[in-house]
């Protein structure tokens, strides 16, 4: 049988998106099964910024074989526990979304059903009293997972941030051990087959020619290979997105960073907070309609922990995604496959998912029809889902201080998102659909913390008798409490395990 692999792969730009494709593929192709060569130029920035992180990124250090701590020491890493929420439903409010379990599901029925009858008849305690992450990050507390039997300490659930120049030189490093070729230049044309359309290779800037079976555009914003030279067409969602631009700064840290991110609304968009052992990363994302770019970056400057370490860095953007993610013999990654603001941390879970995709799915030379229909469906089903999560921390809010707000409060939503709030308003029920990324939990945290609380509550719920749910309640909180006390603080932790002079 003849062979019909591929033979060599070419990744366009580096940064987070590039050298995590050729770090993964590195490791699951091996040298021996194709060539794999990565295109950049030192003279184009790279966004750059300090990004966060979600859990499932434990995935793919654990796909890799890193060593945590050393990928926390090399990337001036912290940890992550959730994101805090602030001015975000009102003015004066604020809420963790944090990672992992909620309370302790009771007789089949998620415990947050039981805190609802609780809170619907006067409860006062919030549903983070309950979740031993949001204790955590509130307490500035962090440890790993332990065997602790059915403690709460032994399910453990937390993410990163990092930062972003420094995790792709660690990837690079990484993947050119394994045999991925840097090669240092500008693409200035692609080269078409004239029969099938299929990329045939690249033209650099100082004469010369790169050729390849399957290409990875990683070229950012600018879509080199799959918007300008396959002219796939871009989905823009800024009606429902409206935030176009944002100021990005580095400040000055202290020794005791935060174990979670903080995103906090203002008057046309909102500004996020990723503490890392070395700085603090901050940024302005903002509307252009609403506030001009003056206003966005003092608003930026006037709300920093610390003294700025750089000139603000302006980014311009727009939400959406292109209308394949991949083409022909083409593959889309990161923000050349479409921007989601960094409201939920998701930029570097899509690369991620992206790249499973493509391995679950990777072609030969005959680049089958089917499979690249079923790439791109599940991607847009993924992105769209996404969507309509970052969707609601705009439309569930009471906020009209400001045209901005108004607009969102009354902006019309897509139909799936309508349907899981009105779902979620009536019974406290939520649907996951499919491999939708956000869990029922995730939902529900940013819904009660925004103000949508449910009329109702599972009826199964009645059936455990008043004295037996009142004690398991208290008791739940209880451990909760005492878990956290035994956990040191993230300060400490890092200390003993990754810290290092950034």
């Amino acid at each position: 049988m003849k062979n019909n692999n591929i033979r060599k792969i070419v990744i366009v730009g580096g940064g987070t998106a590039g050298w995590m494709a050729a770090a993964a593929l590195s490791r699951v192709l091996k040298s021996r099964f194709c060539d794999i060569e990565l295109v950049e130029s030192e003279s184009i920035g790279t966004v750059g910024v300090g990004e966060a992180t979600i859990p499932q990124i434990q995935v793919f250090n654990h796909m890799l074989g890193l060593d945590e701590d050393e990928f926390v020491r090399e990337t001036c890493g912290t940890f992550k526990l959730g994101i805090q929420f602030v001015d975000w439903g009102r003015k004066g409010d604020s809420y963790i979304h944090a990672f992992g379990e909620v309370g302790k599901d009771m007789e089949g029925i998620p415990f947050y059903h039981y805190w609802l009858k609780e809170h619907l008849r006067g409860g006062s305690q919030e549903i983070g009293e309950y979740t031993l992450t949001a204790l955590a990050a509130q307490q500035a507390r962090f440890m790993r997972s332990i065997d602790a039997g059915n403690s709460p300490l032994s399910n453990i659930t937390y993410a990163f941030h990092f930062d972003a120049v420094l995790y792709a030189r660690y990837l690079r490093s990484y993947a050119e051990k394994r045999g991925v070729q840097r090669i240092e230049g500008k693409v200035i044309d692609t080269l078409l087959d004239d029969d099938s359309g299929f990329i045939r290779s690249l033209r650099l800037n100082d004469g010369r020619t790169i050729d390849g079976d399957l290409f990875i555009d990683c070229s950012g914003f600018r879509g080199l290979l799959i918007e300008k030279a396959l002219g796939v067409g871009y989905d823009d969602w800024r009606h429902w997105l409206p935030c176009d631009s944002a100021w990005a700064v580095p400040c000055e840290g202290d020794d005791a960073p935060l174990p979670y991110t903080r995103s906090t609304a203002h008057s046309a968009g909102w500004q996020w907070r990723i503490p890392l052992q070395h700085r603090i990363g901050n940024g302005h994302v903002f509307s252009s309609r609403f506030m001009d770019e003056s206003a966005a970056q003092s608003i930026l400057l006037n709300n920093l922990d610390g003294k700025p370490l750089a000139e603000p860095k302006l980014l311009r953007f727009t939400t959406g995604k292109r209308k394949q993610f991949w083409h022909k013999n083409c593959i889309a990654l990161g923000l050349a496959s479409g921007f989601m603001e960094p409201l939920e941390s998701t930029s570097i879970h899509l690369v991620q998912s992206a790249i499973a995709r493509l391995l679950s799915l990777f072609p030969d030379r005959n680049f089958a029809r089917e499979d690249i229909d079923e790439y791109n469906r599940q991607t847009h089903f993924e992105m769209d889902r996404i969507r309509d999560f970052l969707i609601l921390h705009y439309r569930a809010t009471e906020r009209d201080d400001s045209e901005f707000w108004n607009y969102c409060r009354t902006m019309d939503i897509p139909d799936s998102l309508g349907q899981k709030i009105d779902q979620f308003r009536a019974s406290g029920r939520i649907v996951r659909a499919n491999s939708e990324l956000f869990n029922e939990l995730s939902w529900m945290e940013v819904m009660l913390g925004q103000g949508i609380v449910p009329h109702s509550y599972h009826p199964l719920v009645d059936a455990m008798a008043e004295e037996q749910f009142a004690g398991r309640m208290r008791e739940i909180q209880s451990v909760m409490q005492n878990s956290v006390a035994a956990m040191p603080s993230h300060r400490e932790f890092i200390r003993r395990h990754c810290a290092i002079d950034c």
